[in-house]
């Protein structure tokens, strides 16, 4: 210490921190006055320099009244230059000083000092403080993350002299310049250790509450929100600070867009009501978020919004010639729709039910409506649906509660006239979770869906301008309620010319175009465009017939993306003798097989969810049995035909030339090949009776003879289904003569002119008229004269 009670060194001023006696720390100086005092106690015997803080830490040229009056002497240990142009500068602490007066400013501050005595008094409160500094001292390596805090700590509680206890203490702390200028300025150890105590508890709550906040932070973050963590501390501050001017902001904001939005006067009396409660749930209670995202639901739905129709017919009929090829009647009964909607605006849209086999284009035909009425398109399929919330909505009583998928697609649309599809309708599941098709009642019916009540929503939404379209493949699994609100809509399958009319006019360009093709580079002939129809392909639709034309067109494109860089490409044409080598061995063959029939075998024809399809029904005797036995998988209105077409041959086999003795030596056993397949319905009738009787009577069926229709008890036959679908898979599988019922001659009207040219029909009333037929008698072939001119060529041979 320097013997001369006064003195006069070079003066150092520092921001925000304050400098104690047996402390060492770090600074680094960047002004210049600052630069040159440090260089000047360098070049002093003893480098020391007086080290003082400053009142404000924005004063750049401090004159002695913006500085403290009690600063600390020291050593300066250290100097090092930065690439900056600052310094780096580490000094200890000597003693305190007493500022008595600036000597000089320029070039650096010179000021004249006086030492100040180090508090020396102790006694049993000193003591006492001293002990509860070092308690609190070995709470700081559990708060404090820092290198050395450990040791530090341990250091400290050992430490003896209680002023170098508190001055390492408050050079560790967070405390303001003001605290450590205060302790600095202690004139007693006693008054020194109450403001390191005081200071030192608060600072010490301070780290505790930050741990607690750090602490609920963590409990709520899982890994995956780890991005999070600023914002859910954030959270936790304001909450244990009790402020809340994020949520009030929000509910402000909600509160805004609801006095903003287009809603009906009674839906928006509930959702103010709605507002009112999210204001007063608290921001972390569950309730706060089902809210808001109730209130998000109900703004973004289109309440009053509705898309403008054009309903100019001649281009609603443009635009679905455009898209669809044929199915004239289909199209026609959908302009007549659009005709009442035009003269009556305000009359309830239609509901329609388009049913058909798969690929037969159910859902473009929806999309093409839309696109005619200039409205908004949406479907989802109902195909596997159970649960009737899936429709209806869950209640918001349950966690993770969703609205129903008819408000959802009402959402996404953004008008409450949307079209609408629902696909897959035949398809819907029913279990202990209730029946959803019993939902659709109230969706579909115009009389009760103009306050249609989402469980979820819970507010009455208008649903009568939506345009419903719903598709399926069969009627058989819908029930009957639901239909009754529904206006059938049948779209037939397609004969072999319209499939390739619809492959030329859509399928093969949006497959060259996916392709990356045009279509001077792939050139398909008509020839081998029917191969590919009649030898790839058996179906009612045209969806494997596209994915035919795709496989094509890709073998196309790999041939092209083979080719050397700058080598030309020229036009690649698809020749019949290729196919077998890019689509596979040919999958359906003409009917060879069976263009001899054994006695006891019959062809029939039969309806199936994908279209028609021939079925052949096989009999043979069974010497020494009385049983009749059935196999193929076959339902009970099949069984009952077949025992029904038994019973009438036997109690009627002296009249139609049959041996009775036949039936009371033999069984009968009546197969239906594809025995992996259930099949079911009284088409089969009149082809077991015929089947039956080959086999009783040992002749031959005609080959090239398939026949439809149900049989009753007194030898009627009666008109059935699906006579559309039984004749094309007829004429597909080549066969030239079909037996139908009397009944179904008017639905002859549906086949296609290219078909009808190419068969020829037998009308029958009663069994007797078709065995004839069926086995090569001319008698039995109703002539044309009885029948209008297209519906057959010729007569029976």
């Amino acid at each position: 210490m320097n013997t001369n009670p006064l003195s006069i060194l070079p003066l150092l001023p520092i921001k925000r921190t304050v400098l104690f006696p047996g402390v060492m720390m770090p600074l680094t100086i960047g002004r210049e006055r600052s630069m040159a005092a440090v260089q000047a106690a360098m070049k002093t015997e003893d480098k020391t320099i007086v080290v003082v803080a400053q009142r404000d830490p924005q004063t750049e040229a401090p004159s002695l009244a913006d500085l403290y009056t009690i600063g600390t002497k020291a050593i300066v240990k250290q100097i090092g230059q930065t690439s900056e142009g600052s310094i780096h500068v580490l000094a200890q602490g000597v003693e305190r000083v007493v500022l008595l007066k600036e000597e000089q400013t320029t070039p650096y501050a010179l000021a004249r000092v006086r030492p100040l005595e180090r508090p020396s008094d102790s006694g049993p409160e000193v003591q006492a403080l001293r002990r509860a500094i070092q308690e609190l001292v070995s709470d700081l390596p559990r708060l404090i993350e820092a290198p050395g805090i450990q040791e530090t700590s341990v250091v400290l509680s050992n430490e003896e002299d209680p002023v170098a206890l508190a001055y390492r203490i408050a050079s560790l702390v967070n405390l303001t310049v003001a605290e450590e200028q205060k302790l600095l300025e202690a004139s007693s150890t006693a008054d020194l250790l109450r403001g390191l105590y005081a200071a030192l508890s608060k600072e010490i709550q301070i780290l505790q509450l930050r741990d607690k906040i750090a602490s609920e932070a963590k409990e709520k973050i899982s890994k995956s929100q780890r991005e999070y963590i600023l914002r859910e501390q954030l959270k936790a501050i304001q909450q244990e600070l009790g402020e809340g001017e994020g949520e009030e902001s929000e509910s402000a904001l909600i509160k805004k867009q609801v006095q903003e939005a287009d809603l009906p006067d009674h839906i928006r009396k509930e959702v103010e009501r709605e507002v009112a409660r999210l204001a007063k749930v608290p921001p972390s209670s569950p309730d706060h978020q089902v809210l808001r995202t109730y209130l998000e639901l109900v703004l973004e739905l289109p309440w009053k919004k509705a898309s403008e129709d054009h309903l100019n017919l001649s281009t609603v009929r443009q635009v679905l010639e455009e898209d669809h090829y044929g199915i004239k009647e289909v199209k026609e009964r959908i302009v007549e729709h659009l005709a009442v909607l035009k003269l009556n605006p305000t009359a309830k849209a239609p509901i329609l039910c388009l049913v058909g086999p798969p690929g037969v284009g159910k859902t473009s035909l929806g999309q093409s409506i839309a696109r005619a009425m200039g409205r908004t398109f949406e479907r989802f399929s109902l195909g596997g649906v159970h649960d009737e919330a899936e429709l209806r909505g869950h209640r918001r009583t349950y966690v993770g509660a969703l609205p129903g998928r008819i408000i959802q697609a009402v959402r996404r649309a953004g008008a409450n006239n949307p079209v609408l599809m629902l696909d897959e309708v035949d398809k819907m599941g029913r279990d202990f979770r209730g029946d959803p098709a019993s939902a659709l009642l109230e969706i579909l019916d115009p009389a009760q869906n103009h306050t249609f009540r989402d469980h979820y929503l819970d507010l009455p939404f208008d649903l009568s301008k939506v345009f419903f379209i719903t598709t399926a493949n069969t009627l058989d699994t819908i029930s009957q309620p639901l239909l009754d609100r529904m206006e059938i809509i049948r779209l037939q399958g397609y004969s072999e010319r319209e499939k390739a009319e619809i492959a030329r006019r859509y399928l093969w360009p949006r497959r060259l175009k996916e392709a990356g093709l045009d279509a001077s580079q792939a050139l398909l002939s008509d020839d081998v465009l029917n191969l590919v129809i009649s030898r790839y392909t058996r179906e009612a639709g045209v969806r494997q017939l596209e994915q035919m034309l795709g496989r094509l067109t890709r073998k196309v494109a790999l041939a092209f993306a083979d080719l050397p860089e700058g080598q030309e490409r020229t036009p690649v044409t698809i020749q019949a003798d290729v196919l077998d080598e890019w689509l596979g061995s040919e999958r359906f063959m003409p009917e060879e097989a069976r263009k001899n029939l054994p006695p006891g075998v019959a062809t029939g024809l039969a309806w199936t969810p994908t279209g028609g399809d021939v079925l052949y029904i096989e009999t043979t005797l069974l010497p020494g049995s009385h049983e009749l036995t059935l196999t193929g998988q076959l339902g009970d209105v099949m069984q009952e035909s077949a025992r029904a077409a038994r019973s009438y041959l036997w109690s009627h086999a002296e009249s139609m030339g049959l041996d009775i003795s036949r039936f009371k030596r033999n069984g009968v056993h009546i197969h239906v090949p594809s025995g992996a397949i259930p099949k079911d319905g009284p088409s089969a009738g009149i082809t077991m009776a015929t089947a039956l009787a080959s086999s009783y009577e040992g002749r031959a069926v005609r080959s090239d003879t398939a026949m439809t229709g149900e049989i009753s008890l007194s030898g009627l036959v009666l008109p059935v289904g699906g006579i559309k679908e039984k004749v094309l898979a007829a004429h597909r599988a080549g066969i030239k003569r079909i037996i139908l019922p009397k009944a179904n001659e008017k639905d002859l009207k549906d086949v296609p002119q290219e078909v009808r040219e190419g068969l020829i029909f037998i009308v029958v009333e009663r069994i007797e008229e078709v065995l004839p037929a069926a086995f090569n008698q001319d008698a039995a072939t109703t002539p044309p004269s009885k029948r209008d001119e297209p519906l057959a060529t010729s007569t029976a041979p």
